[in-house]
This record gives structure tokens, C-alpha cells and sequence, in this order.
């Protein structure tokens, strides 16, 4: 392990999907000096706040997690809410983490921030080669503008304040903490709770959203946070060497894909619903493939670990629980 386990290390959006699978990671391999906030105890929002945290706390690390999610009908109601917040969290930590010493941060974003047509699987450097998905477009700017802020103050400030602040990008993630409410989660906990209703309900059918016919590529959470704990973790040297100071971003993705139908079919078996599964064609699809090139971090030796049927059995558990 490269990091002194005593580093003082905070993690932003620790009660998140993310970032309560790093601090799990963390603790795992021994880390005993991990800082978290709730909600209610600090406002990621609110600039004089950060600054207060900051000063106080001075962490070492930053895993910045901590963002405002949410699935297609979200995104597409709430713009205005996904651009500002997500723009004020990443600034306030960001910002507030170099100006009190942080050395090294890692910047968690999302594979939205490629355009809606980019070649499959998409690669590091299709980032700003085309038009965003609208009904994510704001949520996808703010994450371009937090790798952009992460490069921005390497460049900067990289030499004369020794900084390191990276940035991973993974593809859809679903595990233990997801948000299972109906109207603004992500495709997989919708799933699971559409499923698990029916089959408590003894319903002799479950509808989903669209034709069923997109491919999705997903991702356990709890590989996510072995991913950014190991890209975290990289001498600098070696990310140099695979990144570019304009372009250093790391994809983080599981390698292969499935259609919507056969996830459906998936997360039936996994809440062992027998009943029948048709689709709402009336209702948006999105992007008909989003599937991430992972080659750069594979190379780098990392690869994910948990399958899709033992990771949706995992989620469905958390679920019940």
C-alpha cells in the first residue's frame, strides 16, 4: 500500500452508494483515519462552510463522491438542480481542498459526460467530441466541468504545490445504499423494487420503461471503490504515463454489456418473480448503447471482480434489508 494507513483521508458523500462502498474498501485495508460528514453536520453547498471544514479538519486525501443523481425522468425534470448543486459540491470541495493543503484528490464523475453518439466502446479521449444526451445534459456538464477543474489546478499549481488531483469515470453502478425510490432512481434499483412489489403484490405482470432493446454495461459498486482506491493509489509516474494533462481522466467499467430486456429477465431472477415482463414502448429509451472502452485501467492491472447475477442477488439483499 503506497498511502500511510494513519493518512488522514475524507470522504465526500460517504452515505452515497459510493462512497460508503471507499470507506468499506478503506477500512478493509486498514485505514484508520477516515473523516465523514453528514448532511445535516456540513452543506458541500455552502462555500463559508467548506472553507470552516477545511481549515479545521485538514485532511490529506479527498474522494470526492458526493454528487446529486438521479435516473432519466430526475435529470430530465430537474436541470436546473443537477447543474447547480453538482457545480457548487465539486467547486466548494475542490477548491476548499487545495487552498487548505490537500495533496491528492480523486473526482468520481460519470460515463454521461460522452456524447450521445460516440463510438462504441467509448475511450478517454471522446470526452467534448459531440452532443450530450438531453435529458442528462446538465448532469453530464457538471461532471465535465469537475475533470476540467481537477486538470485545471494540476496545470496550474501542480509543480509549485506538489497537487495530484485525479479523476475516474465510471459506468452505470448499482450495489448496497442505491436509491430504490420509484420516480428518481437509476434503472437497477427501479428494477428491483418494481419486481419485488409485484411479487409481494403476487402481480402476474411487470412493465418497463421502453422497448427494452438499449444495451447497458453495469458496474457493482463495491469494484467501483476498488477501482478509485487503486487509481488513487498509482505512483504518479505510471497515471502520468497513461494520462494526459488535458485528458486524464480513467474510465472505470465491468467490460461487457446487456440489453435492458435481458437485465430485466436478470433482476426477475434474482428477486425470483414468476410472472410475465412486457414493455411500455410509449416511454423514453436514452441512449441506445452506453458501453465504456476500460483497456487503459485493465492495462494498468485492475479488473472487476463481481459478476452481474451475484452482484444483483447482493443489491436485492440491501434491498430487503
Amino acid at each position: 500500500m503506497a498511502t500511510d494507513l494513519n493518512t488522514k483521508i475524507y470522504i465526500a458523500g460517504h452515505r452515497g452508494m459510493v462512497g460508503s462502498a471507499i470507506v468499506r474498501n478503506l477500512e478493509e485495508k486498514g485505514f484508520t483515519n477516515i473523516i465523514t460528514r453528514t448532511h445535516a453536520e456540513l452543506d458541500l453547498t455552502n462555500q463559508a462552510a467548506m472553507q470552516a471544514f477545511f481549515e479545521t479538519e485538514k485532511p490529506e486525501q479527498v474522494y470526492l463522491a458526493a454528487a446529486k443523481v438521479g435516473g432519466i425522468y430526475a435529470n430530465s425534470t430537474f436541470p436546473a438542480e443537477f447543474i447547480y448543486q453538482n457545480l457548487m459540491i465539486q467547486n466548494n470541495v475542490i477548491h476548499q481542498a487545495f487552498t487548505s493543503g490537500v495533496k491528492k484528490l480523486l473526482f468520481l464523475g460519470s460515463s454521461c459526460i460522452y456524447p450521445k453518439f460516440a463510438p462504441q466502446p467509448m475511450s478517454e479521449d471522446a470526452l467534448l467530441t459531440g452532443k450530450l444526451e438531453s435529458t442528462n445534459e446538465s448532469y453530464a456538464i457538471a461532471k465535465i466541468a469537475g475533470i476540467k477543474m481537477c486538470e485545471s489546478y494540476n496545470r496550474q499549481f501542480g509543480s509549485s504545490h506538489g497537487i495530484d488531483y485525479r479523476s475516474v469515470m465510471p459506468t452505470n453502478l448499482y450495489g448496497p445504499c442505491d436509491n430504490y425510490q420509484p420516480e428518481n432512481s437509476h434503472v437497477i434499483p427501479a428494477l428491483i423494487r418494481r419486481f419485488h412489489e409485484a411479487k409481494v403484490n403476487k402481480r402476474p405482470e411487470v412493465v418497463v420503461w421502453g422497448t427494452g432493446t438499449p444495451r447497458r454495461e453495469f458496474l457493482y459498486v463495491d469494484d467501483m471503490a476498488s477501482a478509485s482506491v487503486f487509481v488513487m493509489e498509482l505512483e504518479k509516474k505510471i497515471y502520468d504515463q497513461q494520462t494526459d494533462p488535458m485528458q486524464s481522466h480513467i474510465n472505470v467499467g465491468f467490460g461487457s454489456d446487456v440489453t435492458i430486456a435481458e437485465l430485466a429477465k436478470a433482476v426477475g431472477q434474482a428477486v425470483d418473480y414468476k410472472g410475465k415482463i412486457s414493455f411500455d414502448t410509449s416511454k423514453p429509451d436514452g441512449t441506445a448503447r452506453k458501453w465504456i472502452d476500460s483497456s487503459k485501467l485493465n492495462k494498468l492491472g485492475w479488473s472487476a471482480k463481481v459478476e452481474l447475477e451475484k452482484g444483483l442477488l447482493l443489491t436485492y439483499r440491501d434491498f430487503i434489508s
